[in-house]
This record gives structure tokens, sequence and C-alpha cells, in this order.
């Protein structure tokens, strides 16, 4: 880290975001970090950035001040270390432990990502997965497949017989492991799989939204006049479609077959194709949003930031538009109450399910790649679950029990 030429090399980086549309403000917040840390480099004798963050962590104490100071920090490192411009999107994902890994360690990375394939998301998951199980074998001094035993696997998960690790870490390990075998015909990959512990993956019931509280949303996205059309097209979709947040933001124009009335994609998560009807609720405010308040620009994405340089919006924000359509609508006002688009989903599961749809259509629906994706949904749904339910009536049953 040149501490020294930091200033003069950052006008590279501030002309760039002239060029592309950053608002003056961003951009002296920029130059007013890269000052601070040129002016007071001697007092705390930094040694890299991660110094300089932790310096940040100490004088701001409010959790979103830090945060965007850290923001700031990560565009200021990644063109200072790696000549990487901004792309205008807030969240950074800190990188994976993969550039820490012995040779061997890294080409069984290398290979599981491979054989995912890129047109999957679940590679970035897996690689921070499987380079934190190795890294941490590394850190025990384990350097090879062939060192690997059962004790070394699960100081992994438990280190101290106290468990560590959740089922979804382990599910990614098990998974890119998975994809190696074909590989490494010695069997040396089945028997690190089954070093892997049995980790159960407990789910919670998942806060529905009630009937009042559907209609409220209703109303406000129908009456309420200050809710942007960017915002009531985004809830409508997933309000009736039951969308992932994730294939919402990645919508493009080609999406949608306007004359068939159909919204054709193909879902981020699962890499599947899923297609479903395009009803006139969901189509008019897509159309009012595109013709009236969609900037102008060549970006494929339908739904796109306020301000310049245009972009996809994150999932992150259509959740806080979630959560802004629920305050005026009066609802999910305590901060233990459940937010978020997949509420929306999860109410058009009930919704099918209450109408007497068979459950192989509302997984189809839903575009799950497996029919037990649907369980939680369906254990949440307390009306369907009361009829199930056995009379008492024929026990006797002390008074008591009902009123303590």
């Amino acid at each position: 880290m040149d501490i020294l030429h930091l200033k003069e090399k950052v006008i590279g980086l501030v002309a760039y975001m002239k060029e592309v549309g950053y608002t003056s403000q961003y951009i002296w917040y920029i130059n007013h970090l890269t000052k601070w840390i040129v002016s007071n480099s001697m007092c705390y004798e930094w040694q890299n950035y991660a110094d300089i963050e932790h310096t940040l962590a100490k004088l701001w104490h409010n959790k979103h001040t830090f945060a965007n100071k850290s923001r700031l920090l990560r565009i200021i490192q990644r063109y200072d270390e790696e000549a990487s411009l901004p792309d205008g999107h807030k969240h950074y994902h800190k990188p994976s432990n993969y550039h820490q890994l012995c040779e061997e360690f890294m080409k069984v990375v290398d290979i599981a990502c491979k054989f995912i394939g890129k047109d999957t998301k679940m590679v970035p998951t897996i690689k921070v997965a499987m380079s934190s199980f190795f890294l941490t074998l590394q850190k025990y001094g384990i350097n090879s497949l062939d060192a690997i035993d059962e004790e070394a696997v699960q100081m992994v998960f438990s280190p101290n017989d106290i468990p560590i690790r959740s089922h979804s870490f382990k599910y990614s390990v098990e998974y890119g492991l998975k994809k190696c075998v074909p590989y490494y015909n010695d069997g040396i990959i089945e028997h690190i799989m089954s070093y892997l512990p049995t980790i159960p993956n407990s789910r919670k019931n998942i806060q529905y939204l009630t009937e009042a509280e559907i209609e409220a949303i209703k109303h406000v996205l129908e009456h309420d006049k200050t809710i942007s059309l960017q915002d009531k097209a985004i809830a409508t979709i997933a309000l009736y479609t039951g969308l992932r947040s994730c294939d919402i933001s990645a919508l493009t124009m080609k999406d949608f077959d306007w004359e068939g009335d159909l919204i054709i994609i193909t879902q981020s998560k699962t890499g599947t194709a899923l297609t479903l009807p395009l009803r006139a609720v969901v189509g008019n405010a897509i159309y009012d949003y595109l013709v009236e308040e969609r900037p102008k620009c060549y970006e494929p994405y339908v739904f796109l930031t306020v301000n310049s340089p245009y972009r996809k919006l994150h999932t992150s924000n259509l959740n806080a538009i979630c959560v802004k359509i629920m305050h005026k609508a009066g609802i999910r006002l305590k901060a233990s109450e459940r937010k978020g688009l997949h509420l929306f989903r999860h109410h058009v599961a009930t919704s099918l399910l209450r109408a007497g749809v068979q459950q192989p259509v509302i997984s189809s629906t839903l575009g799950h790649a497996s029919p037990k994706s649907l369980n939680p949904y369906l254990n949440a749904e307390f009306k369907s679950l009361k009829e199930c339910a056995l009379s008492i009536e024929n026990y006797p049953v002390r008074k008591e029990v009902f009123y303590q």
C-alpha cells in the first residue's frame, strides 16, 4: 500500500466516476476520505487497508456511518490494488480464502467450480465454503488430500467439540467435493466426504401474511399515489407471481411475451426455465413504470436505480421497497416481525393450496427444483393444518390445562 502516492493515484478513479455520472457529493466523499488517509498515515502507522478499516471502526461507532466509510474505503482499495473500477453497486463481496490455499487444495476448488459451471450462481457460495474448509485444515498443518482424516474434518466443524458450522456450509462443501469425484479415481474424495458430519437442516415456520395484511397491501398499491411506479410494479410482481427477489432483480425486456401474456425466465437460483402467466394487473404495473418512470438508457434490466450510473437493483433494494410498502400499509411495524418479498412468495403458495391446486403444480409455479422445497410453506398453512386436527372432546381434560 503506497499511501504517499495515493492522492495522485485516485485522480484516475475520480475522473472515471465523473465520466460515468456519479454525483458530485459521492465523488467528494471519495476525495475527502483519500485526503484523510494520506494526512493521518504517519499518526496511525497503517500497514494495509485492514488497519485503516480497523481505525474507522474505532472512530465511528454508528454502524451506518462506519458502513458508509468502509464502502468508500473498499472502492479506493480495489482501485489502488487491483485497478478495479466501481460498477455502482453498494454491495461489496469480501474475497474468499481461496488465494491463501496451497496448490493442491486450490486445484480441488478450481475443479469443483469448473464442473459446477459458470451459469449457476452457486459457484461463489461453493468456492467460499470450500476455501474456508481447506484453509482451516491448513491451519491444523494439513496441506494435502492424503493427510486429511476424520479427526481433522471434525475439528473444522466442531473444534473443542463445539459445533460452529451450519448445514448450508456442510452442504456446500459436500456439493463441491462431489463434483470432483470423477476427476480423482483413487477414491480420495469419497473418503473425505465420508468424514463430513451429519448436520440437520432446521427451519423455522415462515411468518405468513394474513388476509387482512394482504388487503392492506393491495389497497396501498392501488390508492397510495406517493409510491413510485417502480415500487408498485415490483411489489405487484411479487404479490401475484411469487417470483424470488433475485429473479425480479434479473428481469430483462426479453423476459416478457406481451402478445402471449407470459413471463419467461431462467431462474437465477436453479438455472432452470420457468414460464408464468402475465396477469393484467402485473402487466399494467410494469408497463406504467416502463413508459412513465424508467430511465432512458441501454441497460437490459427492467428495474434500475434512480440515479446514474444506472444499473439493476440489488435484491436488498427490493426488500427495502417491500418494507416501505408494508410500513405505508400499517403492517409489520415491529422489529421482530418478518418482512421482505419472500412473504409474498409464501402467500402465493398458500393461496394455491387453499384453492385446491395440487402440490406438483404449486412447486412448478414457484420454480422449485424439488417438491420437498414446498414443505416449509405448507407447514405454516395453519388453515389447512387445522382440518387435520383431532377432536379431544371425548377425553377428560382439566380446565386448568387451558387456563394456566
